[in-house]
């Protein structure tokens, strides 16, 4: 029996768990996931510091300053970001200090340089809008012991600053799952072979392409396996050669045609296969299993079916093995720019153009949706639901929208 998209999900994803941790250098540690905190050794920042280029003074000594009345203090000494002050700020004086620099003792506020006459023997305060203000004291972002990157987070820009910052060198990371694509079909060759495309002959194996792309945009190390052709003896050496990786992806061979031999060949090599049919298109034919350690997910041969189910069920088990705590795509309320009609009972995924407009998202399809056409999928950036229970869709009705990559979250134009 079939099982609806939610089902499978719930089935795929039941027994993976995050992969075995190893330490990386921190600059090969971006789009990792942490597997242990990371906390901080240090107060951070390490000692009070300006926020602005400016004067650091007593708040008390310069409250009644204004423009008008301006209030002169005698200038100590000037104190650049990685120097040490080596006066103290007493009563009627001031430090000039750079941004970054340490606040000396004594002094409470920076007044911002703008609101002086920048004097460099003796300052000219103007402006009291600064007292008490300016002073980044230590341990503001991070105390000594304090978590600074927690076990389960995804390291990116920001994050990878914050390890830095605390001088984390190397990082315990989920290991990277090695990913092995096989697509499987006589009809097919790799580009090389574009000769016999040209003839009419074959057909180029985008899937191959597609999918390893996929699942290297995922986080995966990928094992490209080739083309399969339609034999068992060939799909059981091929097979093979996905020893030690943590994830066997197929294309084609998951229907029910007299060559889709993947379920037999996996069940001779002593595959538990749990998941077989979704009920959604693109994308009906599916499978899962698990070979030994390693998972198997046998999507369709149709490159627009193969793309949308590795979208829904791939990307997702990828990032469970990597560690992610998030492994699906964000999804939105979009509403939609044309009629839709269904022809069965089941959740469509249309490919769709997302454009963001002042009063929300608005989705269109990209033209023709079958699942041979893949330009449909080149041109998208989202995945449009239209759930069983609905059989029609008018213009101007909300339906939800899976946005895809960079291109789903990207607008022409800055609207805030």
């Amino acid at each position: 029996m079939a099982s609806s998209v939610h089902e499978a999900l719930q089935q795929i994803l039941a027994g993976i768990r995050p992969l075995d941790v190893e330490r990386v250098a921190l600059r090969d540690a971006f789009g990792r996931v942490l597997a242990e905190d990371v906390r901080s050794p240090i107060e951070h920042p390490p000692w009070d510091n300006s926020s602005m280029d400016g004067y650091a003074v007593r708040g008390a000594d310069v409250s009644a300053a204004s423009a008008a009345s301006p209030i002169r203090l005698d200038v100590l000494e000037t104190v650049r970001a990685g120097q040490r002050p080596s006066r103290v700020v007493e009563k009627g004086t001031a430090i000039r200090v750079m941004t970054g620099a340490p606040v000396p003792e004594g002094a409470d506020t920076v007044i911002r340089v703008e609101d002086t006459d920048a004097g460099e023997q003796v300052v000219e305060i103007r402006d009291v809008r600064d007292v008490g203000r300016n002073v980044r004291p230590r341990g503001e972002d991070l105390r000594k012991g304090a978590i600074a990157v927690a076990a389960g987070t995804a390291i990116e820009a920001a994050q990878l600053g914050v390890l830095a910052s605390v001088g984390a060198a190397k990082v315990a990371v989920h290991r990277r799952p090695r990913v092995a694509v096989m697509a499987t079909g006589d009809e097919l060759v790799d580009i090389d072979g574009f000769d016999s495309v040209l003839a009419g002959e074959r057909i180029v194996s985008s899937n191959t392409y597609t999918l390893c792309a996929a699942a290297m945009a995922a986080g995966a190390d990928v094992v490209d396996l080739g083309i399969v052709k339609d034999d068992p003896a060939a799909y059981r050496e091929r097979i093979a050669k996905a020893e030690g990786c943590d994830l066997l992806v197929t294309s084609g061979g998951v229907s029910v045609g007299a060559y889709d031999f993947t379920k037999d060949v996996l069940r001779e090599l002593g595959a538990d296969l749990r998941l077989w049919r979704v009920r959604m298109r693109p994308g009906a034919p599916l499978g899962f299993g698990m070979l030994g350690q390693m998972a198997w997910l046998g999507l369709p041969g149709n490159p627009v079916s193969a793309m949308v189910t590795f979208e829904l069920f791939g990307r997702p088990l990828i990032r469970r093995q990597l560690g992610h705590a998030r492994v699906f795509r964000p999804a939105i309320d979009v509403r939609i720019g044309e009629d839709i009609t269904l022809a069965a009972p089941l959740t469509h995924f249309f490919r769709g153009i997302v454009e963001w407009e002042p009063d929300g998202a608005v989705a269109s399809l990209t033209g023709p949706q079958g699942s041979g056409l893949l330009t449909s999928m080149a041109r998208a950036n989202a995945l449009i639901v239209v759930p069983p229970e609905r059989m029609s869709v008018r213009r101007g009705e909300t339906l939800r929208a899976l946005l895809l990559g960079e291109n789903g979250y990207s607008s022409a134009t800055f609207n805030i």
